[in-house]
């Protein structure tokens, strides 16, 4: 992969000392089981979680990506740290591998006695409102990203009492047929060459959604670097697919796709939010259009939009955040 030729950002704010981090697994819904929207009662759940700072009543609940872990301070440090969004010396913060998920958490063959079952986003919404039970958490601040964000929806209709406030990073409220149909192209991968292969032609496909032209122009033309001959796009996206093989399980990939996809809120129920929410839409996202997350900020009574700048895509806010992290900061002190 060739180096970014976006002009460099300045940093923001000074680079802080490493946030220290903890992570455990909870056992949960031991007793009295989880009943799954399907109607499968599940027992003895799994999630693994990281907390930074000191506990409390009140959190900042993180929602990582499709394919991320709850070890927020690997793959989001410019929100984690000492005056940063996310800052252990004022927040608890907390961050769970969602349930169906591969990071620790229970996996969807586990939920079904072996045999995968349908999970929703609310039931994912669920198991995190059990594990904020066991933390002793009454109140939570919601930021996600992405899967994260969508996730974020499903929070405040799920469990309106516990959220305070929430921050929605490029997600729409549900999914478009745009949307449902690269997730269905993926899984189509991957049933079609199951053990690996096929999740690694269904990373190639999400990471072309997750770019834009503009990016890939800047970081991918020309020559691969890696084989020459090769145009440096080709094995930019085969280099994606092994590296998600090495380490993400294709049954979690499927698992949690379909439940995005089946994620479908009526605006009747978008209107019921009364929280307070800032939608961040990204201005080349290519998966989730800007207006169409903007769309559906008129339907939340305390909706706020902004809209980050940048060429690299959706997955912009991760790579190129610009004003991003001081945004986010300024909502969640309120």
């Amino acid at each position: 992969m060739t180096a970014l030729t976006h002009p460099p950002l300045p940093a923001w704010p000074p680079t802080p000392a490493e946030p220290t981090s903890e992570g455990r697994t909870a056992l949960l819904f031991r007793r009295e089981p989880l009943l799954l929207d399907c109607g499968r009662p599940v027992n003895d759940v799994r999630v693994a979680y990281h907390t930074y700072g000191p506990p409390g009543e009140h959190a900042v609940l993180v929602l990582h990506a499709l394919t991320g872990t709850s070890a927020v301070h690997e793959w989001w440090p410019d929100f984690l740290g000492e005056g940063r969004p996310l800052d252990p010396e004022r927040d608890y913060v907390i961050c769970a591998n969602v349930l169906g998920g591969c990071a620790g958490s229970s996996g969807p063959g586990e939920l079904g006695g072996g045999a995968d079952v349908p999970l929703s986003l609310r039931d994912l919404a669920r198991a995190g409102r059990a594990l904020l039970e066991h933390l002793g958490v009454r109140r939570v601040t919601v930021v996600g990203a992405s899967m994260g964000g969508m996730l974020a929806y499903a929070w405040l209709l799920e469990c309106p009492d516990l959220v305070d406030r929430a921050v929605i990073v490029g997600a729409p409220a549900r999914h478009s047929p745009w949307a449902v149909g690269l997730n269905s192209a993926a899984r189509s991968a991957i049933r079609a060459a199951p053990g690996g292969e096929g999740l690694g032609v269904a990373r190639q496909i999400a990471m072309l959604s997750y770019r834009s032209p503009q990016s890939l122009a800047l970081t991918q033309a020309g020559e691969s670097p890696r084989r020459p001959g090769t145009p440096a796009i080709t094995t930019y996206l085969e280099h994606h697919g092994e590296k998600l093989c090495a380490r993400f399980c294709e049954r979690t990939y499927v698992a949690l796709t379909e439940a995005m996809d089946r994620f479908q809120p009526v605006d009747a129920e978008l209107r019921a939010i009364r929280a307070p929410v800032l939608v961040v839409g990204i201005s080349s996202d290519v998966l989730y259009p800007p207006a169409e997350v903007r769309g559906y900020v008129d339907l939340l009574p305390n909706g706020e939009y902004w809209e980050l700048d940048s060429p690299h895509g959706h997955d912009a806010f991760l790579m190129d955040p610009g004003e991003l992290p001081e945004r986010v900061r300024n909502f969640i002190a309120g």
